[in-house]
């Protein structure tokens, strides 16, 4: 799937010499990777590059406290349960998934989250596939 037009320009490429951790902040604690908001772009762009304007969007985003309309890649339903954080405890890389992002002007969604991907990862791993694991059941 080609990645649909972000509302700014994002090269992971020029972006990614930061850890993953650094725009992704809620992936080791919780169960979405997070999206960086205006602010965590400004701490940079506050001085680099200021005067662009997809910059001076994010500033305008920031000033007002909308959140910038991202457009996600990746998204799993809402009857399965996955958690980033799980996955960064195993020591799962982060291109397992999502590929070699720092090698990326723009992203595309590189992999299809979908059940089979995840299970032949489970088996490559040797880690369990019971159904729970992914999925709540009986709630």
């Amino acid at each position: 799937m080609a990645a649909d037009r972000q509302p700014v320009p994002f090269s992971h490429k020029k972006h990614a010499a930061a850890a993953c951790s650094v725009c992704h902040p809620t992936a080791a604690a919780g169960a979405r990777a997070g999206l960086p908001g205006a602010a965590q772009c400004m701490i940079c762009h506050q001085t680099v590059a200021s005067n662009k304007p997809p910059i001076r969007r994010l500033a305008r985003w920031q000033a007002s406290g909308e959140p910038v309309p991202w457009v996600r890649l990746y998204q799993v339903p809402d009857y399965v349960v996955f958690r980033h954080a799980t996955h960064l405890a195993a020591q799962i890389e982060c291109a397992s998934c999502h590929g070699p992002v720092e090698q990326r002007e723009t992203l595309t969604r590189e992999t299809v989250p979908n059940m089979k991907f995840c299970m032949d990862c489970h088996r490559t791993r040797k880690v369990s596939n019971a159904c729970n694991l992914c999925h709540e059941l009986g709630q």
